[in-house]
């Protein structure tokens, strides 16, 4: 039996005197003291049913995702999930190990990855995928570290209309190594990133330029012609709704080098904001550089065919020098999910729902505009989700919204304060129905006119 041993009050003090401090408060000192809890009132003590009623009681003070008709996105989509992928994903044939580090007991778990790479190959139009990441924020910044490296410049352009919490996530992982972002603009009239301005002769040339694709706004971004606007020795990294790929072309087929992005549009809950995964892929000439891990197929002395892990780059598998990485997991049952989900719906199915999920969108966004007189932001083609002005305050007309059971757009004057308080970015799914925009249409109408 493993004994908790806690330390002493000679040793707290001796940690305390190292990094210079008086006492444990004062490490909390940054946390503002109103959202501080000076001591925890739990109650008179209870058994177990009682306690078990207890929690779910407040359990069913939640407000679920399944009682909502839900209108918003942002990074997290609400897809239907065929229940067939958790069950196939509940095998115990894919739960033979976290890590497979041994592929005699993990061939379950590594033929599920194998067959995941492929199709983050197919759907990205790129040579070689790894076994998925953390999330969609920290492989586009892995890939930004990854564009320093290959270039041996620090310094990377990224486009102000790519998700602003990749962003931040993304100037944390570029502080260590001094790698510096600077944002470029985007076109007021189409939404698309701006270079028109941009002089890749002057100063320091950057090693990549990351870009959405679709952006934060829903805007489809030309990237052939960024491609064309680029020099041949700046990367251009492409942060991509994989949903959307089922769609439009292939980032690989329009010149992108490095394609990243966030799984969950592909079978994975909207559940606390996770767990999800992060996908990447690049070019074979750059896969000594990418971070992660590379299952491959191969055969044992009889000729028989297994899986195993080709390539491991993280710092725990060699000399931490040449680490390309210190990501610790792959949310490798989240990657499971989106396989199941993808082999399942298949190249037509995914389409079907991608296509399903665009047609909505434009449908909505035409009857804000006939009914309500809403104008949208932008002039550019958009996939699912769209920002649109409807002269109301949007935080407001939010409030409302859930008193009726909707969970409506995205108020977008906290991430973007240029566009005002009347500005809403809108997503459309396949799970909602033309009975529901039609009801979210009229709400909004008694909300602009003061009926509610």
């Amino acid at each position: 039996m493993l004994r908790y041993l806690p330390h002493t009050e000679e040793e707290i003090k001796e940690m305390l005197e190292t990094i210079g401090v008086d006492s444990i408060d004062e490490l909390f000192q940054m946390i503002p003291e109103r959202l501080r809890i000076s001591s925890l009132d739990l109650g008179k003590p209870m058994d177990e049913y009682n306690l078990v009623n207890y929690f779910r009681n407040i359990g069913e003070s939640n407000v679920s995702m399944d009682k909502l008709r839900v209108f918003r996105g942002a990074g997290i989509y609400n897809h239907f999930i065929p229940y067939v992928v958790y069950n196939l994903a509940s095998r115990t044939e894919f739960l033979t190990a976290y890590t497979p580090y041994q592929p005699e007991v993990s061939q379950g778990t590594l033929t599920f990855m194998f067959e995941f790479q492929t199709m983050i190959c197919e759907l990205t139009g790129m040579e070689v995928a790894n076994s998925s990441m953390y999330d969609g924020a920290s492989a586009m910044a892995e890939a930004i570290l990854m564009a320093a490296r290959l270039k041996n410049r620090f310094k990377a352009y990224v486009a102000e209309s790519v998700h602003p919490e990749y962003i931040q996530v993304a100037k944390t992982y570029c502080m260590g190594p001094g790698i510096e972002l600077e944002l470029m603009p985007f076109d007021e009239t189409t939404g698309r990133v701006d270079l028109k301005d941009v002089d890749f002769t002057d100063g320091e040339k950057p090693a990549a330029l990351v870009v959405g694709y679709p952006n934060f706004f829903g805007v489809i971004e030309d990237l052939r012609a960024i491609r064309t606007a680029l020099p041949d020795d700046v990367l251009l990294i492409v942060v991509a709704n994989p949903l959307a790929l089922a769609l439009y072309r292939a980032p690989g087929d329009l010149g992108a080098d490095i394609v990243v992005g966030d799984g969950q549009p592909l079978g994975i809950p909207p559940q606390f904001g996770g767990p999800s995964f992060g996908f990447f892929a690049t070019r074979m000439k750059y896969v000594r550089q990418m971070p992660g891990r590379i299952v491959g197929k191969a055969r044992d002395l009889k000729g028989r065919e297994g899986y195993v892990m080709i390539l491991q780059t993280r710092e725990q598998h060699i000399r931490r020098h040449r680490a390309t990485s210190n990501i610790c997991t792959n949310h490798a049952h989240s990657a499971l999910m989106a396989t199941v989900y993808m082999s399942l719906m298949g190249r037509k199915g995914l389409k079907e729902v991608a296509k399903r999920c665009h047609d909505g969108a434009h449908y909505l966004a035409r009857e804000l505009i006939s009914s309500l007189g809403g104008k949208l932001v932008f002039n550019a083609p958009f996939f699912h989700e769209f920002l649109i002005r409807l002269e109301m305050d949007t935080k407001y007309m939010d409030e409302k919204l859930r008193e009726k059971g909707f969970l409506g757009p995205l108020p977008i004057v906290d991430f973007y304060p240029r566009f005002g308080d009347d500005v809403a970015l809108f997503c459309v799914t396949e799970l909602n129905t033309i009975d529901e925009m039609n009801e979210l249409v009229n709400i909004l109408e008694a909300i602009k006119n003061g009926d509610i």
